[in-house]
């Protein structure tokens, strides 16, 4: 085949991919998910319940969900809105969605680095400068920013078990 003869179905092609892309984007609303609402966070029933807890939590006064699960950088923040969206989008579509939902190490960084951003000259006074380096802020002050687990007056409460498996004997 010459080049000529391979132009139109690579052009077609390329229009065709386009368009696809650009109705998926459309469709899905993607503009909203590049800003910090924290209720685009809450378009799946599956976050009502950690939703919920934020929404009635002091956090709600002074943070948003990008401000504690995304680094606040430019470049790296939307990088991991990338990633984390890819997850959820794949995660929703293919069906691997895991109950309880739960932090992978990469944002459980990100979240201390974040506690610490707003919260160091607290930690420093409490804990003199010497934090303890092996643990999250979050394992001890777990229910701050969303409130108890599994609490929600919505339907999609929601119901899964919070036991690590090494609690559970298994």
């Amino acid at each position: 085949m010459t080049w000529n003869a391979l132009k139109l179905p690579i052009l077609m092609g390329a229009v065709l991919t386009t368009f696809v892309v650009g109705l998926l984007l459309y469709v899905s609303d993607f503009a909203v998910y590049l800003g910090d609402n924290p209720t685009t966070c809450n378009n799946c029933h599956v976050m009502d319940a950690v939703y919920e807890g934020w929404f009635h939590s002091s956090h709600r006064l002074w943070t948003t969900c990008n401000d504690c699960h995304t680094p606040h950088a430019l470049i790296p923040k939307y990088f991991v809105k990338a990633r984390s969206g890819f997850n959820h989008v794949s995660a929703f579509t293919l069906g691997h969605l895991p109950v309880p939902l739960r932090a992978k190490e990469s944002t459980k960084k990100i979240i201390q680095e974040n506690c610490l951003r707003c919260h160091l000259d607290t930690v420093e006074s409490v804990a003199d400068g010497q934090m303890d380096a092996d643990r999250y802020c979050f394992e001890c002050h777990r229910t701050v920013a969303h409130g108890e687990r599994g609490i929600s007056i919505l339907p999609y409460q929601d119901k899964g078990s919070y036991l690590s498996f090494s609690e559970e004997g298994n």
